[in-house]
């Protein structure tokens, strides 16, 4: 097969995939306009933004002591590699977000944090933080997994994720989880 029909093909590919990611978005956003349901999920977005992760680690060292404040600055430390890798993944992908670029199929229910959508750092950071809190408590899985795929759905049934910016957000936050956590066995700490 020749460079410019791979090319083509490679081209066709993209394009309906990214007419699914648009169609996907615009579907679930169509919820968002019940009332308790956008209520939900804004609720759900703003816990997200860091209350619920920033209120853990407040509260971890008072009660596990020491251990706690361990856990905490892992978590601070993976949030800060979050934040760094989101930040100049958002500015060098320059995506819109749906409710910009497809005005006409998606509302936005929620004012943005920032401009661009790609990747979703609601998500990164949900899916960062459950993986890591849940390798010292396996039994906050059931709180908090419910919890990050609500934050997860809320990024596009706000119409302000595409389901492709959520899927990346959760990539990197479980590589970058996974990550840290390796490190800590890689230099004995785990």
């Amino acid at each position: 097969m020749s460079l410019p029909v791979c090319a083509a093909r490679l081209g066709m590919v993209a394009q309906k995939l990214g007419s699914t990611d648009v169609t996907l978005c615009a579907l679930l956003n169509r919820s968002s306009r019940l009332l308790p349901v956008r209520n939900l999920f804004r609720t759900v977005s703003r816990l997200g933004d860091g209350v619920i992760w920033y209120s853990m680690m407040a509260v971890l060292p008072l009660i596990a002591g020491y251990e706690g404040l361990l856990i905490s600055l892992h978590m601070a430390l993976t949030a800060l590699a979050g934040l760094a890798a989101y930040r100049l993944i958002k500015r060098l992908s320059g995506r819109e977000r749906p409710y910009v670029m497809h005005a006409d199929q998606v509302d936005c229910a929620m004012p943005p944090l920032d401009r661009y959508s790609f990747p979703s750092g609601h998500t990164l950071h949900a899916v960062s933080f459950t993986i890591v809190l849940c390798s010292y408590f396996p039994q906050m899985i059931w709180v908090l997994m419910p919890f990050a795929t609500l934050v997860a759905l809320s990024r596009m049934i706000l119409g302000l994720h595409y389901p492709s910016d959520v899927l990346a957000g959760a990539l990197i936050g479980a590589a970058l989880a996974q990550f840290s956590l390796d490190l800590l066995v890689f230099l004995g700490i785990r």
